[in-house]
């Protein structure tokens, strides 16, 4: 899945990007209204939960609040990091911990961390990093030509996870990762 806004102008603007088991929607808690849209870029099952009959289980089962409190405190570090990367990373960086987020992810569940396919084009990828779709098409090669990245179409596979970490070192975060988790 993906997630969007409308700009003025009539484009759209990826704020996310969202995994098998990933939780969207949370922005809805506060009053009721999503502040964007939500589009499946493959084949994609959901489970809607809405959020009364969250606040009733979470009631009634203590762990189930625990939870949720560490899914919205990890939404409010996301946000903070996207903050960062997005203000003061350099494209390469921006890119490198994009993928590195990936990888992280499909780990936790229990995907290869290292061999996947992208569900998002290179445009969507740049809406999201605050990148022409040009520069990531370009970082994207230069990756590949440095043996970093293998890269046909949207498969990817990670070949120097600990170069994309070197390109990341200097940004303050708790984990690499660029959408809303689940765990």
């Amino acid at each position: 899945m993906k997630t969007f806004t409308q700009t003025n102008d009539g484009d759209e603007q990826v704020v996310g990007f969202h995994l098998p088991g990933e939780v969207l929607g949370l922005d809805a808690i506060q009053d009721g209204n999503h502040g964007c849209n939500a589009r499946a870029l493959e084949t994609t099952a959901i489970c809607e939960l809405p959020f009364d009959r969250l606040s009733d289980l979470s009631a009634n089962i203590p762990s189930l609040q625990h939870q949720m409190f560490r899914l919205l405190s990890k939404e409010i570090s996301h946000e903070a990091e996207m903050m960062t990367l997005l203000g003061r990373g350099t494209a390469e960086e921006r890119v490198a911990s994009f993928l590195l987020s990936l990888s992280e992810r499909f780990r936790r569940r229990g995907f290869s961390a290292t061999d996947f396919f992208l569900s998002m084009s290179r445009q969507e990828i740049g809406s999201y990093l605050g990148l022409a779709l040009e520069t990531v098409s370009r970082l994207f090669t230069r990756f590949q030509d440095e043996g970093i990245l293998k890269v046909d179409r949207k498969h990817v596979q990670i070949l120097d996870i600990d170069r994309l970490r070197t390109m990341v070192a200097h940004q303050p975060h708790c984990e690499p990762h660029l959408a809303h988790p689940s765990s």
